[in-house]
């Protein structure tokens, strides 16, 4: 049976990172941008991952340019945006597509599994998947939910 940990992915520096480098840790996963009306919730997902990485949350950030071409930059002007502005420390990926045909492996595995108001499509930036310590996802938020309206549900994540 496939779980989260059975993909991978290139951080933004271009290395291939294992997600079963995450065994044992919640999983929040987001497609992001960086020129979104949701961009500010990076602030937000910075909190989350002050707040709770001791506990066990990583969260992974997936950059997606599908949306508005919302996602313009390269790895490194993108990496410098989301710490400059965001002071974003959680760990970041090259920039994928969510959505089509050459969608990454790992989306059309949490699409499929966890399929939202558009069936098994990403609707927009911001949207995310919260992955059980075992790597089976267990919810999926629509762009416009806060991270902190995650807080109650990673909490219990943590405590399984």
């Amino acid at each position: 049976m496939t779980t989260f940990y059975d993909f991978s992915a290139n951080t933004l520096k271009g290395e291939t990172q294992p997600m079963h480098a995450f065994e044992g840790k919640v999983v929040l996963v987001v497609n992001t941008a960086s020129q979104c009306g949701f961009t500010p919730q990076y602030q937000g997902l910075q909190a989350l991952h002050e707040k709770y990485s001791a506990q066990g949350l990583v969260i992974l950030g997936f950059p997606c340019n599908q949306f508005g071409q919302q996602e313009p930059g390269s790895g490194d002007e993108i990496s410098e945006f989301c710490e400059l502005n965001y002071g974003v420390g959680f760990p970041m990926f090259e920039k994928i597509d969510v959505n089509g045909p050459q969608r990454h492996p790992m989306f059309a595995y949490l699409t499929e599994t966890l399929p939202g108001l558009f069936g098994k499509k990403i609707k927009w930036n911001f949207t995310k998947f919260l992955i059980s310590r075992d790597g089976k996802p267990i919810k999926r938020y629509a762009p416009i939910t806060k991270p902190e309206a995650l807080e109650a549900d990673i909490q219990a994540a943590l405590d399984k």
